[in-house]
C-alpha cells in the first residue's frame, strides 16, 4: 500500500515548501522590505532628528487631529457595529439585506468618493453649504469634516466582525435569559458581551487602524490647512512633495510604529486568552 494512498490529502514535500517559499517572498518584498526601508530613512541622520521632525509644531498638530478622529469615530463605530450586528444576527425584520449590503457600502466605494459626497452636502454649493455659512458652522475643512469622513470610511469594521460572530451563536441564550427575567441591559452585559468581546477587540482595533492611516476621504475634506486640518498621512505627503524626506519618513515611521502596536497588542491578546479564543471559536 503506498504512502500516498495512506495519506491522501498530504501534499508532497516540495509543493510545501515552494507554497511557503512563495508566501514569504510575497511578505518580505512587499511589506518587510519596504517598512525596513521607511524605518532606515527615518533614522538615517540618528535619534535626535527623528523626534525633532516628530516634535515639530506642525508634526505634533497632525498627530494630534489624527488621534482626535479615531478617538471620536472608534467609540461611534463601536456603538453602530455592535447595534447593527444585534440588529441582523437577532432579529427578522424587511429590508435585513439592505441593511447588510450598506454596512458594506465603505469597502465597495472609493474613499475619495467618500470625500467628494460630503463636498456635495456641506460644500458652499452642497446641499446645506448655504445654511451653514449663514450660520458660521464649518464642516468642510474644519475637524468636523475630517472626523465625518473618517467615521464613513471606518464603520464596517466592528459591524462586520461581529454579525458573523453574533450570527453563528444564534439566539437560545440570550432567550433564556430573558425567559429567567433578565433586561435587554442585563442580557447583553451578561450574555451577550462576554460571547462577543474578542470579536469586538479585533473590530476595534482594526477600526483605529484604518482610522489613524485614512488618506483619501480626509484628504478631500480637509482643505491640507498646515498645522490645521492635515492629519499624519496627509502630513506625510506634504513634506514629501516639498521635499523634506528626512520629516516625511520620520512621521512614516511614526504611522507605521502605530500599526505595529496594533499588531502586538492583538498578537499578545490572543497569545495570554488563547484558551478562551478556542473555547469561543467552538461554539
Amino acid at each position: 500500500m503506498s504512502k500516498r494512498f495512506l495519506n491522501p490529502t498530504e501534499d508532497p514535500l516540495w509543493l510545501r515548501l515552494l507554497l511557503g517559499a512563495v508566501a514569504v517572498g510575497f511578505i518580505a518584498v512587499l511589506l518587510l522590505l519596504p517598512l525596513a526601508l521607511v524605518f532606515k530613512e527615518a533614522f538615517a541622520n540618528g535619534v535626535s532628528a527623528f523626534w525633532t521632525a516628530i516634535v515639530e509644531p506642525d508634526a505634533l498638530a497632525a498627530v494630534k487631529l489624527s488621534l482626535i478622529a479615531a478617538a471620536i469615530a472608534v467609540p461611534f463605530n463601536t456603538v453602530f457595529g455592535i447595534a447593527a450586528a444585534w440588529a441582523v444576527a437577532k432579529y427578522d425584520f424587511p429590508g435585513k439585506t439592505v441593511l447588510v449590503t450598506l454596512i458594506d457600502l465603505p469597502f465597495s466605494v472609493s474613499p475619495v468618493v467618500a470625500g467628494l459626497i460630503y463636498v456635495l452636502v456641506f460644500g458652499m454649493q452642497g446641499w446645506f453649504g448655504p445654511w451653514l455659512i449663514d450660520h458660521d458652522i464649518h464642516i468642510l475643512f474644519a475637524v468636523p469634516g475630517i472626523v465625518l469622513a473618517t467615521i464613513f470610511v471606518t464603520f464596517p469594521f466592528v459591524a462586520r466582525e461581529l454579525i458573523p460572530l453574533m450570527v453563528d451563536q444564534g439566539r437560545d441564550e440570550e432567550e433564556a435569559a430573558a425567559t429567567l427575567g433578565a433586561t435587554g441591559l442585563q442580557t447583553f452585559l451578561r450574555v451577550t458581551l462576554p460571547n462577543i468581546k474578542w470579536g469586538l477587540l479585533y473590530g476595534i482595533l482594526l477600526c483605529n487602524a484604518r482610522a489613524l492611516g485614512e488618506f483619501g476621504a480626509v484628504s478631500v475634506v480637509s482643505g491640507h490647512i498646515r498645522g490645521v486640518t492635515n492629519t499624519m498621512p496627509l502630513h506625510v505627503q506634504l513634506l514629501y512633495d516639498n521635499y523634506d524626506y528626512a520629516g516625511a519618513f520620520a512621521v512614516a515611521a511614526l504611522l507605521a510604529m502605530l500599526a505595529l502596536l496594533t499588531l502586538v497588542l492583538k498578537s499578545l491578546l490572543e497569545w495570554r486568552y488563547a484558551d478562551e479564543l478556542a473555547a469561543s471559536h467552538r461554539h
